[in-house]
């Protein structure tokens, strides 16, 4: 079983359906001892990265994402999930990430007659071929959805870019610790094919197609 963690933070039903269309068992929950047992774990995210950080802190599922990361199980985060995972956002300053990774989630620089929220397909520079992006073709089109994006100081980690007036880190891993800035779940075959490659990265199942 798959848990996606509920927080209250936005896209966790569409992250649901997604997973449950590839035939993959999975729960909604913030039950702590549900999200221990489970064979990977989904921090889906949408909204601001303050909000986001003091919803975990309140239902107290912030030390409940940090054991499971040390369980070496899979983990995926998504949008905001990808941002929560460093150590703050230019978008609320004072508010602490959970500092898995070191970096500061920045803003989208205006300029160029650039859309600030970035919302759209945009292609992929893909730097790892294997973990979420196995049989993944670089420069295949997935959707994204933000204001603010991270410019990692660890590029090995970074496995998948894209640009939108900058150079956006567009996905990372590391270890059992896989995020995306754009959603997989709204990305059509390319995304489903990402999940289903996460879900094989948590041990399979027999269901998914």
């Amino acid at each position: 079983m798959i848990a996606v963690i509920d927080y209250g933070g936005g896209n966790v039903q569409s992250v649901y359906k997604a997973m449950r269309f590839i035939g993959c068992e999975c729960e909604i929950t913030r039950d702590k001892e549900k999200i221990a047992n489970a064979d990977g774990a989904i921090l889906p995210g949408q909204g601001a990265f303050g909000d986001c950080m003091n919803s975990l802190t309140e239902y107290g599922i912030e030390r409940t994402v940090r054991d499971y990361i040390k369980t070496g199980k899979p983990f995926l985060g998504i949008c905001v999930g990808l941002q929560l995972l460093f150590e703050a956002s230019d978008e609320n300053e004072g508010v602490e990430g959970l500092g898995i990774f070191k970096g500061i989630i920045k803003r989208i620089p205006n300029g160029d007659g650039l859309k600030i929220p970035h919302m759209g397909w945009n292609s992929l520079d893909i730097k790892k071929s294997d973990g979420l992006f196995k049989g993944i073709d670089s420069g295949s089109y997935v959707y994204f959805v933000h204001s603010y994006y991270l410019d990692s100081p660890d590029k090995s980690i970074v496995s998948a870019q894209t640009e939108y007036g900058v150079k956006i880190d567009a996905a990372i891993s590391k270890e059992n610790v896989f995020a995306t800035q754009f959603h997989p779940e709204k990305s059509g075959d390319v995304g489903l094919n990402i999940l289903r490659n996460f879900v094989e990265l948590c041990g399979g199942n027999e269901d998914v197609r």
